[in-house]
């Protein structure tokens, strides 16, 4: 399927003309500082191209999960002052999404300027369950840009059916952005004529989030590597005790077979072989190195083990493919990020074609300091690349592919 992209919108001549962009601005926040702009960074490079030609460039983006309803907490101020810092010149940011204060910024844009429209989440019709009243809001966004064009380049929202994201893709003429186009193109190296050994490594808190991956990329891969917090209901199904580790219980059955699959297809399956098991959950907790079978009880464990770190590596060695997604421990506490550094450095040894799959694993790396152009990809939508790889269709890509 060949999207209609950023190439062919310029093309057009942009001069003077309104072109909104849906970008995926969602960004962490310590109160109202941006803990990690990568996101914001990763928007850029379509703004700039817009704004350079002279486009009318109005941004939608979402933060955070308000119910609805404008919430101060969730104000996208803090990306506006962002996106003004890294652009070198002043973005607006409208008080509202489709109100009066979003018809006036909007109005007074010149040509080649940026503006920000306010949290669209802000608004109940983004994910209303009710298609007409996503439509009511995509009909008032596209009023907002009389003759304009639309943008998707928010590739973490486009597995949503939100208004935004897809019936604004139908109210207006639409294009795929050079970011979505991106990680698209990627998403296809993993899933048609990839090199192989194919290598996959998954971490993070719950198997569940995960099921429908795991399922799909046993019949893919040839090597799962399995960390973080999931790695503790696997070694339960397989008998073992985990102490107070996270543990799902009720996805044990499932689980076992997971295991029951990837013996049965030859592929492996490798779990921690030792942990580092706290008395609690703290940055400060005090902790032991522990057998993975052998988690004493009223201890959790925190991150994968030295050995284990050994094992992963060396499992990554000889890859030609690797899809990453999902911290190896509790990153964010500095004695127990050692096991997602480990893989994350691996990584960066490795001739493979290297993916890391968004949210907390492309937070992991900025935050451990590693070298971003040591990986073939850093994706911007966790949960997008997760579905694609799951087999589901990406509804704000499918979309579109209906453009003539």
């Amino acid at each position: 399927m060949a999207l209609k992209n950023l190439e062919d919108l310029l093309g057009e001549d942009v001069s003077g003309r309104y072109v909104l962009v849906r970008s995926d601005l969602n960004v962490p926040l310590d109160g109202d500082k941006i803990t990690d702009d990568g996101r914001v960074r990763a928007a850029l490079p379509t703004l700039k191209r817009l704004a350079e030609a002279g486009a009318k460039v109005v941004v939608t983006a979402h933060l955070g999960r308000p119910k609805g309803e404008p919430d101060p907490k969730f104000s996208l101020a803090p990306v506006a002052a962002k996106l003004t810092e890294l652009l070198g010149v002043d973005v607006p940011l409208a008080g509202d999404l489709v109100g009066e204060s979003a018809k006036a910024t909007v109005a007074g844009l010149h040509d080649g300027q940026v503006a920000l429209l306010e949290n669209v989440r802000f608004d109940a019709r983004e994910t209303s369950k009710v298609e007409a009243e996503r439509q009511e809001l995509a009909a008032e966004l596209a009023a907002l840009v009389p003759g304009g064009a639309f943008v998707s380049d928010g590739f973490g929202v486009v597995h949503r059916k939100q208004a935004s994201v897809y019936e604004i893709a139908r109210a207006l003429p639409a294009y795929a952005g050079g970011l979505v186009l991106a990680e698209v193109d990627v998403l296809k190296k993993l899933t048609e004529d990839l090199a192989r050994p194919y290598v996959v490594v998954l971490g993070g808190a719950k198997v569940s989030d995960k099921l429908g991956v795991i399922a799909n990329l046993l019949t893919k891969v040839d090597r799962l590597l399995i960390g973080g917090g999931m790695a503790y209901t696997f070694l339960k199904a397989q008998g073992h005790e985990v102490g107070n580790s996270l543990l799902q219980e009720d996805q044990l059955d499932q689980v076992r077979g997971f295991l029951a699959e990837a013996e049965k297809r030859g592929v492996e399956l490798i779990l921690p072989v030792d942990v580092l098991a706290a008395t609690g959950f703290a940055a400060d907790a005090e902790f032991d190195v522990v057998d993975a079978t052998a988690i004493p009880a009223g201890r959790m464990g925190l991150d994968i083990g030295p050995k284990s770190r050994e094992l992963f590596a060396g499992k990554l060695a000889d890859a030609a493919t690797v899809f990453w997604n999902g911290p190896m421990g509790v990153f964010e506490f500095e004695s127990f990020a050692g096991g997602t550094r480990a893989v994350a450095e691996a990584l960066v040894k490795s001739d493979a074609f290297t993916v890391v799959g968004g949210g907390d694993s492309a937070a992991a790396v900025r935050q451990l300091g590693l070298p971003e152009d040591g990986f073939s990809h850093i994706s911007t939508g966790g949960g997008a690349s997760l579905e694609y790889l799951e087999g589901k269709e990406l509804p704000g890509v499918a979309v579109l592919g209906e453009n003539d």
